[in-house]
């Protein structure tokens, strides 16, 4: 399936160590998060834990600490850091010319259960 990319924002709208929340047609939303780097990162909005919204999280690193129960969710993967277990779909992000864009087709479909690699 070729990507098609759907343009979400700019950079600048992310707030640097922050994220920015995707609505979409299928909950949950997604989070475009942006760390001290300016690399951005697009995740379902939920923990793999309780569910609580990492775009509201703190972002350091590469890597954003949910706000429930404080998990810490590598942004590159989408997977917790050990001892905790579980991971939240990542989607794909090109950025362009200080714009954020994401796959149109991942937008689309349903959220699904991922596995730690």
């Amino acid at each position: 399936m070729s990507q098609q990319w759907k343009p979400v924002c700019s950079v600048a709208d992310i707030p640097v160590l922050g994220a920015r929340v995707v609505k979409r047609a299928v909950q949950p939303d997604v989070a475009i998060f942006r760390n001290s780097e300016d690399k951005v990162f697009a995740l379902l909005d939920r923990c793999p834990h309780k569910g609580g919204p990492l775009s509201q999280g703190i972002v350091f690193g590469e890597r954003v600490a949910c706000p429930l129960h404080n998990w810490n969710i590598a942004l590159d993967t989408g997977c917790a850091a050990e001892p905790d277990e579980g991971c939240t779909q990542k989607f794909s992000v090109k950025v362009e010319d200080g714009r954020v864009y994401l796959d149109v087709n991942e937008l689309n479909l349903p959220a699904r259960e991922v596995k730690a690699a």
